[in-house]
Protein backbone atom coordinates (compact mmCIF):
# COMPACT_ATOMS: atom_id res chain seq x y z
CA UNK A 1 0.00 0.00 0.00
CA UNK A 2 1.42 3.41 -0.99
CA UNK A 3 2.20 5.54 2.25
CA UNK A 4 -0.05 8.76 3.16
CA UNK A 5 0.06 10.93 5.54
CA UNK A 6 -2.58 10.40 8.43
CA UNK A 7 -5.42 12.72 7.49
CA UNK A 8 -7.49 11.29 9.90
CA UNK A 9 -8.97 13.95 12.56
CA UNK A 10 -7.71 12.95 16.16
CA UNK A 11 -10.32 12.53 18.47
CA UNK A 12 -11.20 15.87 20.54
CA UNK A 13 -9.04 16.19 24.18
CA UNK A 14 -12.45 17.44 25.26
CA UNK A 15 -14.49 14.86 27.31
CA UNK A 16 -17.56 16.77 26.20
CA UNK A 17 -17.26 15.37 22.33
CA UNK A 18 -20.99 16.71 20.88
CA UNK A 19 -19.89 20.45 22.27
CA UNK A 20 -16.22 19.96 20.32
CA UNK A 21 -17.99 19.29 17.38
CA UNK A 22 -21.31 21.22 16.83
CA UNK A 23 -22.21 23.99 14.73
CA UNK A 24 -19.85 23.42 11.90
CA UNK A 25 -21.30 24.15 8.98
CA UNK A 26 -20.44 23.21 5.24
CA UNK A 27 -19.81 26.52 2.78
CA UNK A 28 -18.70 24.49 -0.04
CA UNK A 29 -20.36 26.50 -2.63
CA UNK A 30 -21.64 23.95 -4.98
CA UNK A 31 -22.25 21.48 -1.79
CA UNK A 32 -24.49 24.09 -0.06
CA UNK A 33 -25.23 24.51 3.80
CA UNK A 34 -26.93 20.64 3.88
CA UNK A 35 -24.61 18.58 1.94
CA UNK A 36 -24.83 14.73 3.96
CA UNK A 37 -22.20 13.44 5.18
CA UNK A 38 -22.46 10.20 7.69
CA UNK A 39 -21.20 6.97 8.60
CA UNK A 40 -22.34 3.54 8.74
CA UNK A 41 -23.63 2.87 12.51
CA UNK A 42 -24.52 0.42 15.15
CA UNK A 43 -28.30 0.29 16.56
CA UNK A 44 -27.34 -1.35 19.51
CA UNK A 45 -29.53 0.68 22.12
CA UNK A 46 -32.17 1.37 19.26
CA UNK A 47 -32.44 3.36 16.41
CA UNK A 48 -33.08 6.85 17.97
CA UNK A 49 -29.40 5.95 19.92
CA UNK A 50 -27.66 5.85 16.64
CA UNK A 51 -29.12 8.87 14.73
CA UNK A 52 -28.16 10.83 18.29
CA UNK A 53 -24.86 9.24 18.08
CA UNK A 54 -24.42 10.82 14.59
CA UNK A 55 -25.66 13.81 15.53
CA UNK A 56 -22.64 14.13 17.80
CA UNK A 57 -19.77 12.99 15.44
CA UNK A 58 -21.62 16.12 12.98
CA UNK A 59 -22.99 13.92 10.89
CA UNK A 60 -26.25 15.01 9.33
CA UNK A 61 -27.22 11.22 7.49
CA UNK A 62 -26.56 7.82 8.69
CA UNK A 63 -26.83 4.19 7.40
CA UNK A 64 -27.71 1.05 9.31
CA UNK A 65 -28.82 -2.71 9.41
CA UNK A 66 -32.05 -2.85 10.75
CA UNK A 67 -31.71 -6.68 11.70
CA UNK A 68 -28.87 -8.48 12.57
CA UNK A 69 -27.09 -9.11 8.62
CA UNK A 70 -26.06 -12.29 9.37
CA UNK A 71 -29.56 -14.04 10.62
CA UNK A 72 -32.45 -14.60 8.11
CA UNK A 73 -34.58 -14.11 11.50
CA UNK A 74 -35.36 -10.30 11.84
CA UNK A 75 -37.58 -8.85 14.85
CA UNK A 76 -40.38 -6.25 13.95
CA UNK A 77 -39.46 -2.15 14.43
CA UNK A 78 -42.14 -1.54 17.75
CA UNK A 79 -44.58 1.75 17.04
CA UNK A 80 -42.74 3.15 20.00
CA UNK A 81 -39.36 2.64 18.66
CA UNK A 82 -40.10 4.19 15.05
CA UNK A 83 -42.04 7.28 16.55
CA UNK A 84 -38.71 7.91 18.61
CA UNK A 85 -36.09 7.77 15.54
CA UNK A 86 -38.73 9.99 13.28
CA UNK A 87 -38.77 12.56 16.81
CA UNK A 88 -34.54 12.29 17.27
CA UNK A 89 -34.37 12.75 13.38
CA UNK A 90 -36.88 15.97 13.15
CA UNK A 91 -34.89 17.23 16.14
CA UNK A 92 -31.48 16.98 14.98
CA UNK A 93 -31.98 17.51 11.18
CA UNK A 94 -30.80 13.56 10.44
CA UNK A 95 -31.26 12.32 6.46
CA UNK A 96 -31.62 10.71 4.83
CA UNK A 97 -31.82 7.14 6.71
CA UNK A 98 -30.39 4.68 4.92
CA UNK A 99 -30.83 0.94 5.77
CA UNK A 100 -28.35 -1.68 4.68
CA UNK A 101 -30.08 -5.27 3.29
CA UNK A 102 -28.62 -8.63 5.44
CA UNK A 103 -25.51 -10.02 3.92
CA UNK A 104 -27.59 -13.27 3.08
CA UNK A 105 -30.18 -11.97 0.83
CA UNK A 106 -29.47 -13.16 -2.42
CA UNK A 107 -32.85 -12.21 -4.42
CA UNK A 108 -30.55 -13.72 -7.71
CA UNK A 109 -29.71 -17.47 -6.46
CA UNK A 110 -29.99 -20.24 -8.31
CA UNK A 111 -31.40 -22.18 -5.09
CA UNK A 112 -34.99 -22.00 -5.08
CA UNK A 113 -34.92 -22.00 -1.00
CA UNK A 114 -32.19 -19.57 -0.83
CA UNK A 115 -34.11 -17.05 -3.55
CA UNK A 116 -37.53 -17.80 -1.78
CA UNK A 117 -35.92 -16.79 2.15
CA UNK A 118 -34.01 -13.75 0.27
CA UNK A 119 -37.67 -12.70 -0.77
CA UNK A 120 -39.05 -12.86 2.29
CA UNK A 121 -36.52 -11.17 3.91
CA UNK A 122 -36.09 -8.65 1.33
CA UNK A 123 -39.53 -7.86 2.18
CA UNK A 124 -39.20 -7.48 5.82
CA UNK A 125 -36.12 -5.05 5.06
CA UNK A 126 -38.84 -3.39 3.15
CA UNK A 127 -41.55 -3.11 5.90
CA UNK A 128 -38.85 -1.96 8.56
CA UNK A 129 -37.45 0.93 6.55
CA UNK A 130 -41.03 1.84 5.78
CA UNK A 131 -42.02 1.76 9.75
CA UNK A 132 -38.89 3.94 10.63
CA UNK A 133 -39.57 6.44 7.53
CA UNK A 134 -36.14 5.06 6.00
CA UNK A 135 -35.39 7.34 2.52
CA UNK A 136 -33.18 4.73 1.20
CA UNK A 137 -32.72 0.51 1.48
CA UNK A 138 -29.64 -0.44 -0.46
CA UNK A 139 -29.02 -3.47 -2.04
CA UNK A 140 -26.32 -6.21 -3.34
CA UNK A 141 -27.90 -7.95 -6.13
CA UNK A 142 -26.67 -10.69 -5.46
CA UNK A 143 -24.54 -14.11 -7.49
CA UNK A 144 -25.88 -15.63 -10.35
CA UNK A 145 -23.66 -18.62 -9.90
CA UNK A 146 -25.04 -21.71 -12.08
CA UNK A 147 -26.72 -19.39 -14.57
CA UNK A 148 -26.48 -16.43 -17.51
CA UNK A 149 -26.10 -12.92 -16.47
CA UNK A 150 -28.89 -12.32 -17.90
CA UNK A 151 -31.23 -15.08 -16.18
CA UNK A 152 -29.71 -13.33 -13.12
CA UNK A 153 -30.93 -9.90 -13.80
CA UNK A 154 -34.25 -11.75 -14.52
CA UNK A 155 -34.15 -13.12 -11.26
CA UNK A 156 -33.70 -10.27 -9.66
CA UNK A 157 -35.92 -8.18 -10.87
CA UNK A 158 -38.82 -10.78 -10.33
CA UNK A 159 -37.95 -11.44 -6.78
CA UNK A 160 -37.49 -7.25 -6.02
CA UNK A 161 -40.95 -7.24 -7.60
CA UNK A 162 -42.36 -10.27 -5.14
CA UNK A 163 -40.98 -8.93 -1.98
CA UNK A 164 -42.39 -5.02 -2.59
CA UNK A 165 -45.92 -6.55 -3.91
CA UNK A 166 -48.72 -4.84 -1.20
CA UNK A 167 -46.85 -2.68 0.64
CA UNK A 168 -47.84 0.96 1.25
CA UNK A 169 -44.57 2.68 -0.38
CA UNK A 170 -46.62 4.71 -2.76
CA UNK A 171 -46.85 8.05 -0.76
CA UNK A 172 -43.24 7.98 1.10
CA UNK A 173 -39.76 9.11 -0.02
CA UNK A 174 -39.00 5.37 -0.49
CA UNK A 175 -36.50 3.91 -2.75
CA UNK A 176 -34.60 0.60 -3.18
CA UNK A 177 -30.82 1.50 -4.18
CA UNK A 178 -29.31 -1.02 -6.39
CA UNK A 179 -25.33 -1.02 -5.20
CA UNK A 180 -22.15 -1.44 -7.61
CA UNK A 181 -19.91 -4.53 -6.72
CA UNK A 182 -16.49 -5.18 -6.67
CA UNK A 183 -16.91 -7.19 -9.96
CA UNK A 184 -16.30 -10.78 -8.50
CA UNK A 185 -17.52 -13.29 -10.53
CA UNK A 186 -20.57 -14.12 -10.83
CA UNK A 187 -21.72 -10.73 -8.74
CA UNK A 188 -24.20 -9.21 -10.47
CA UNK A 189 -23.68 -4.95 -10.50
CA UNK A 190 -19.90 -5.81 -11.03
CA UNK A 191 -20.53 -2.55 -13.87
CA UNK A 192 -22.52 1.04 -13.99
CA UNK A 193 -24.40 -1.09 -17.54
CA UNK A 194 -24.94 -3.73 -15.38
CA UNK A 195 -26.49 -1.38 -12.45
CA UNK A 196 -28.45 0.38 -14.94
CA UNK A 197 -29.99 -2.61 -16.31
CA UNK A 198 -31.96 -3.85 -13.51
CA UNK A 199 -33.01 -0.53 -12.69
CA UNK A 200 -34.59 0.01 -15.67
CA UNK A 201 -36.29 -3.76 -15.14
CA UNK A 202 -37.76 -2.11 -11.80
CA UNK A 203 -38.63 0.61 -13.07
CA UNK A 204 -42.42 -0.29 -13.61
CA UNK A 205 -42.92 -2.27 -10.21
CA UNK A 206 -40.84 -0.57 -7.61
CA UNK A 207 -39.04 2.86 -7.06
CA UNK A 208 -35.72 2.51 -7.32
CA UNK A 209 -32.45 4.34 -8.01
CA UNK A 210 -28.24 4.01 -7.64
CA UNK A 211 -25.87 3.72 -4.97
CA UNK A 212 -22.18 3.86 -5.58
CA UNK A 213 -19.38 2.47 -3.63
CA UNK A 214 -15.72 4.15 -4.27
CA UNK A 215 -14.05 1.10 -3.07
CA UNK A 216 -16.37 -0.95 -5.32
CA UNK A 217 -15.87 1.04 -8.17
CA UNK A 218 -11.78 1.55 -8.00
CA UNK A 219 -11.29 -1.90 -7.60
CA UNK A 220 -14.09 -2.93 -10.19
CA UNK A 221 -11.58 -1.66 -12.35
CA UNK A 222 -12.88 2.36 -12.88
CA UNK A 223 -9.73 5.00 -12.71
CA UNK A 224 -11.52 7.43 -10.08
CA UNK A 225 -7.77 8.40 -8.69
CA UNK A 226 -6.47 10.43 -11.66
CA UNK A 227 -8.29 13.85 -13.13
CA UNK A 228 -8.80 12.17 -16.47
CA UNK A 229 -9.74 9.38 -15.38
CA UNK A 230 -12.36 10.72 -13.06
CA UNK A 231 -13.74 12.81 -15.82
CA UNK A 232 -14.08 9.36 -18.18
CA UNK A 233 -15.70 7.63 -15.00
CA UNK A 234 -18.23 10.44 -14.17
CA UNK A 235 -19.21 10.50 -17.85
CA UNK A 236 -20.25 6.71 -17.73
CA UNK A 237 -21.83 7.18 -14.81
CA UNK A 238 -23.68 9.57 -16.30
CA UNK A 239 -24.60 7.48 -19.68
CA UNK A 240 -25.75 4.63 -18.07
CA UNK A 241 -27.06 5.22 -14.56
CA UNK A 242 -27.87 8.92 -15.00
CA UNK A 243 -26.10 10.95 -12.13
CA UNK A 244 -29.25 12.34 -10.65
CA UNK A 245 -30.42 8.26 -10.00
CA UNK A 246 -27.46 7.95 -7.70
CA UNK A 247 -28.69 9.06 -4.40
CA UNK A 248 -26.20 7.46 -1.90
CA UNK A 249 -22.27 7.22 -2.24
CA UNK A 250 -20.82 4.68 0.38
CA UNK A 251 -17.30 6.57 0.76
CA UNK A 252 -14.56 3.98 1.27
CA UNK A 253 -11.16 4.15 0.60
CA UNK A 254 -9.74 0.57 -0.78
CA UNK A 255 -6.64 -1.57 0.64
CA UNK A 256 -6.46 -2.95 -2.94
CA UNK A 257 -5.11 -1.74 -6.28
CA UNK A 258 -7.35 -0.67 -8.86
CA UNK A 259 -9.60 -3.74 -11.05
CA UNK A 260 -8.36 -6.16 -8.23
CA UNK A 261 -11.95 -7.56 -7.48
CA UNK A 262 -10.96 -7.31 -3.53
CA UNK A 263 -13.48 -5.76 -1.73
CA UNK A 264 -11.41 -4.34 1.05
CA UNK A 265 -12.32 -0.96 3.02
CA UNK A 266 -9.72 1.54 4.21
CA UNK A 267 -10.08 5.01 6.33
CA UNK A 268 -10.39 7.86 3.72
CA UNK A 269 -6.72 8.96 3.02
CA UNK A 270 -5.14 5.74 3.63
CA UNK A 271 -5.90 3.39 0.94
CA UNK A 272 -4.96 2.90 -2.84
CA UNK A 273 -7.60 6.18 -3.44
CA UNK A 274 -6.09 8.82 -0.93
CA UNK A 275 -7.69 12.09 -0.32
CA UNK A 276 -8.08 13.98 -3.97
CA UNK A 277 -10.69 11.40 -5.52
CA UNK A 278 -12.77 11.72 -2.22
CA UNK A 279 -12.57 15.76 -2.34
CA UNK A 280 -13.60 15.55 -6.02
CA UNK A 281 -16.37 13.51 -5.69
CA UNK A 282 -17.63 16.02 -2.81
CA UNK A 283 -17.41 18.41 -4.76
CA UNK A 284 -18.88 17.52 -7.96
CA UNK A 285 -21.82 19.59 -8.39
CA UNK A 286 -24.06 16.66 -10.03
CA UNK A 287 -24.09 14.57 -6.92
CA UNK A 288 -24.79 17.59 -4.74
CA UNK A 289 -28.21 15.77 -3.99
CA UNK A 290 -26.80 12.81 -2.89
CA UNK A 291 -25.75 11.95 0.16
CA UNK A 292 -22.32 10.56 1.30
CA UNK A 293 -21.44 7.42 3.98
CA UNK A 294 -18.34 6.02 5.16
CA UNK A 295 -18.50 2.11 5.68
CA UNK A 296 -14.62 2.39 6.90
CA UNK A 297 -13.05 0.20 9.39
CA UNK A 298 -13.42 0.61 13.16
CA UNK A 299 -10.43 -0.51 14.17
CA UNK A 300 -9.98 1.93 17.33
CA UNK A 301 -12.75 3.91 19.14
CA UNK A 302 -13.27 7.09 17.26
CA UNK A 303 -12.69 6.05 14.14
CA UNK A 304 -16.17 6.43 12.89
CA UNK A 305 -15.70 10.11 13.99
CA UNK A 306 -12.27 10.56 12.71
CA UNK A 307 -13.74 9.65 8.67
CA UNK A 308 -16.95 11.86 9.39
CA UNK A 309 -14.64 14.79 10.09
CA UNK A 310 -12.12 13.69 7.27
CA UNK A 311 -14.74 14.01 4.86
CA UNK A 312 -16.20 17.16 5.85
CA UNK A 313 -12.88 18.65 6.09
CA UNK A 314 -12.33 17.58 2.42
CA UNK A 315 -15.48 19.49 1.39
CA UNK A 316 -15.24 22.94 3.76
CA UNK A 317 -11.92 24.69 3.29
CA UNK A 318 -12.60 26.97 6.59
CA UNK A 319 -13.07 23.64 8.42
CA UNK A 320 -9.80 21.71 7.10
CA UNK A 321 -7.81 25.18 7.84
CA UNK A 322 -9.07 24.13 11.87
CA UNK A 323 -7.68 20.39 11.18
CA UNK A 324 -3.32 20.39 11.15
CA UNK A 325 -3.97 17.16 9.31
CA UNK A 326 -5.62 17.96 6.74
Amino acid sequence: MRKTPDTRIPMPKNPDRKSSVQNISVTHPHAGPRTRIGVHLSTTGGVANAVRRAAEMDANTLQIFSASPRMWRASKISAEQAEKTRAARAELDIGPLVIHTSYLVNVCSQSDEIREKSIAAFRGEIERALTLGAEYLVLHPGSYRGMTRKQGLELAAKSIQKAIEGLPWQQTPFHILIENTAGAEYSLGGSFEQVAELIEHLRSYAPVAACLDTCHTHVAGYDIVSESGWADTLAQIERTIGCEKVRVWHCNDAKAERGSKLDRHEHIGEGKIGLDPFRRLLREPRFSHAAFIAETPVDAPGDEERNVLTLRGLLDRSFSRMNPHS
